[in-house]
């Protein structure tokens, strides 16, 4: 007679319940249980510790909405709890529908017969927990790009009365002989790389000095030819990707190396490793690059609805106007996809109407 062996899977109810032991609060120690198993499942996925205790939370917050146990959740509360984001807390489809999906994983791991959960949650309370997102109660994925349309880039002119504005202060902190003028001049730098090597807002923070690279193929960049970002946007759950990004601008590369030799050693922190770095000798954090970023754009009266991620926006724009390859450049900000990259690209009307005439010259040609 062949006996088939049980497979204990990390987050089991059999492995996280303690047997033989009565519990004061039963219902309060399902759901830590739960909790628990479902953390384990996770980790031996691989999915990073921020990740798993993010989606904890999450769960915690929809427990309390719902006043109910996962045993005792239906459909119903998903529907309220959903009308509650979109008409109360005013969030945007692509966030409700993320906290949908956490709500989701969490109800298929419990419900999955290889855990054990709904047999243990009836034998111990005489329910069982259901699934509860379905079509119709949970936002479908319909669109690539779901942000505000009214986001766009820079246009060149006023990418240039931005970065010139900063330049501004510095040399006004300077005149005025204030405590601030080092500080003003890592920050115009700072925008000059973002814009330089086309990246996002929390890479730039986590920049360290020594993520600059000779390019032996572009020796006329120095030391500073490649620009090695290790903290790139990371797929859910999972390390932050890495890419290695050409130096293609001169006056940016010119830029940062004039801001590493002649600026930054005057912070004072020379073992300190990040590029950005405060007064006080810390890391200079995404939250300050927003501040400094609204405070400048709101003094030169742009609109609002430019962002620091527009900076990255205009690189794209405009080395699409500028001929480069588009493949390149969908490697160069780190697109997995290059419909991502077509949905940063917001070329101008003369370019367009440059490419319409390239497009319809073989039609014409002999006429």
């Amino acid at each position: 007679m062949v006996h088939q062996r049980k497979v204990a899977l990390a987050g089991s109810a059999h492995l996280e319940l303690v047997s033989g032991v009565v519990q004061l609060r039963p219902e309060d120690a399902m759901f830590d249980a739960m909790l628990r198993g479902w953390r384990a499942q996770q980790k031996a996925r691989g999915l990073q510790d921020e990740t798993v205790e993010d989606r904890e939370r999450l769960i915690r917050r929809f427990h309390e909405f719902a006043n109910d146990y996962p045993w005792q959740w239906t459909p119903a509360h998903m529907d309220e709890w959903s009308v509650c984001l979109t008409g109360e807390k005013h969030l945007a489809p692509s966030t409700i529908r993320g906290y949908q999906g956490i709500v989701r994983l969490f109800s298929e791991f419990v419900i999955d017969s290889r855990y054990g959960w709904v047999p243990a949650c009836e034998d111990a309370f005489g329910a069982f927990p259901v699934a509860i997102c379905h079509e119709w109660n949970t936002i479908p994925h319909l669109q690539d790009y779901e942000g505000s349309p009214e986001a766009r880039p820079f246009t060149r002119e006023e990418l240039q009365r931005f970065l010139d504005y900063a330049d501004d202060q510095v040399d006004r902190a300077v005149r005025a002989k204030r405590k601030g003028a080092l500080a003003a001049y890592r920050d115009a730098t700072l925008f000059k790389v973002i814009y330089g090597w086309g990246l996002r807002r929390t890479e730039t923070s986590k920049l360290d000095v020594v993520d600059f690279g000779r390019n032996p193929q572009a020796p006329q960049f120095g030391r500073y030819g490649t620009l090695n970002v290790r903290y790139g946007k990371a797929k859910k759950g999972q390390q932050p990707r890495r890419r290695n990004v050409l130096s293609v601008m001169d006056w940016a590369a010119e830029a940062v190396a004039d801001y590493v030799e002649n600026v930054r050693p005057r912070f004072g922190f020379p073992d300190h490793p990040a590029l950005w770095i405060t007064e006080r000798g810390g890391r200079l954090q995404p939250g300050s690059i927003n501040d400094r970023f609204e405070a400048y754009r709101d003094a030169l009266k742009l609109p609002k609805d430019l962002f620091p991620h527009s900076i990255r926006h205009s690189y794209v724009t405009h080395l699409t106007e500028d001929g480069v390859d588009r493949r390149f450049i969908q490697q160069q900000v780190g697109h997995e996809c290059d419909s991502s990259t077509a949905i940063y690209t917001h070329v101008s009307d003369d370019f367009m109407n440059t490419a319409l005439h390239k497009a319809l010259a073989p039609a014409f040609a002999g006429v």
